[in-house]
């Protein structure tokens, strides 16, 4: 009898449980009146070649898998985001001797504004950043694909958090 009751109870816990407020984040518009928005390709003011493509693609994929709102070619909203990529800067983590280094750490810093009709700012942020490491390679065909596979892992994250900010700014 008693682990019957003890069953009972856990069966109205769990249904109960979720009607207290917790929920997960994610789903619904970036606001209420941005059914749809067109992302411009981030300006890139860096020295690394792709990274104003890469923070573009990763944001037009964070929008899409995590909102309701469509993103769609310019020409076919009143909703803009347009970026740029500051700069990506590089600075030495660790060394295996004076002149040997052996992991990096990237830095990105980007700008993003969300505008509405006739330009006016509904949405913005500057100096936006975020680091990721990196080992470095003896091999300067494998250096090169650890430093863009960092700058992607930033361009995630950084797509990731900009999302979320939008989200909960409105």
């Amino acid at each position: 009898m008693k682990k019957c009751i003890a069953c009972l109870v856990l069966v109205l816990f769990l249904l109960i449980g979720p009607g207290c407020g917790y929920g997960l984040d994610g789903g619904g518009l970036i606001d209420n009146d941005i059914t749809r928005v067109s992302v411009a390709v981030f300006e890139n003011k860096s020295t690394e070649s792709r990274a104003g493509i890469s923070f573009t693609n990763e944001l037009i994929r964070e929008i899409t898998a995590k909102t309701d709102t469509i993103v769609v070619g310019g020409g076919n909203a009143t909703r803009k985001i347009s970026g740029a990529v500051q700069s990506i800067t590089f600075s030495t983590l660790s060394r295996s001797s004076s002149e040997d280094v052996t992991e990096r750490e990237v830095k990105a810093v980007v700008d993003v504004v969300l505008t509405g009709a006739e330009g006016k700012v509904l949405w913005s942020v500057k100096n936006f950043s975020a680091t990721e490491s990196y080992k470095v390679s003896i091999s300067s065909v494998d250096d090169e694909a650890n430093k863009r596979e960092a700058i992607d892992l930033i361009a995630e994250r950084v797509a990731e958090r900009l999302v979320s900010r939008m989200t909960n700014d409105f």
